[in-house]
């Protein structure tokens, strides 16, 4: 059964069905926007502090001869060749916000392809974070190896940590061992969307001593007959 106005029934009717074309270039008008995404490689450096990029986009907007009917009249246009769409190069300043990741979608707003109805979808930047060759990075943290001397790991001292804004001084306690992971807190990535931050794990890499002189020899030699295991 039907519900609903007569009228309405009818005039979808006529509508749909009327000579001309009318329904082909009335549902084109009618197609939906579409979203863009767009691939974007940055350095760990530059996820860090953020970054911007120029970019060159290859998109379609509605033909302005047709208005994006296809038509001009009775005739095909053939400035779009009736597609009622024309190709469009722009030309756009994009940002890249501190903390992305490997993955992460920044959305720009209004960039995307055009609808028949002129309103328009957005163009996402898809991110590719490059890897580093010191840092590793899982998350928000970040992991380093650092080198400590093989004197410094047993007395104890200072050795400076590389971050991504600077170097840090580490307090190396005596008899440190090898592969002990300091953690600094605070000091690895921004996290994407607020003000916190992840830590850095500093990991300790015994560095031994390499073309040793006499006295240095005589030392360990003396060091092995004291501890002998």
């Amino acid at each position: 059964t039907f519900e609903g106005d007569l009228g309405d029934l009818f005039e979808n009717l006529f509508r749909d069905f009327s000579a001309g074309g009318t329904r082909s270039r009335t549902a084109r008008r009618h197609v939906q926007v579409e979203d863009i995404d767009y691939p974007v490689e940055v350095t760990l450096e530059e996820a860090y502090h953020g970054t911007k990029r120029t970019i060159q986009l290859q998109t379609e907007a509605l033909c302005p001869s047709c208005r994006g009917t296809g038509a001009i009249g009775n005739r095909k246009c053939t400035n779009c060749g009736g597609s009622g769409r024309v190709g469009r190069l722009k030309r756009l300043e994009v940002k890249i916000p501190q903390g992305v990741k490997d993955g992460s979608r920044i959305r720009v707003a209004g960039e995307g392809k055009e609808g028949y109805d002129g309103s328009k979808g957005d163009l996402y930047l898809v991110v590719k974070v490059m890897p580093h060759q010191r840092f590793e990075r899982k998350g928000d943290d970040l992991y380093v190896d650092v080198p400590v001397p093989l004197v410094m790991a047993v007395l104890g001292g200072e050795v400076e940590v590389p971050t991504l804004k600077g170097k840090l001084a580490l307090k190396i306690p005596a008899e440190t061992q090898n592969g002990k992971v300091f953690r600094l807190s605070g000091q690895g990535m921004p996290h994407l969307g607020d003000s916190s931050r992840g830590d850095l794990l500093a990991k300790v890499m015994v560095v031994l001593p390499t073309k040793l002189k006499e006295e240095e020899r005589k030392l360990f030699e003396r060091l092995q007959m004291l501890r002998p295991h």
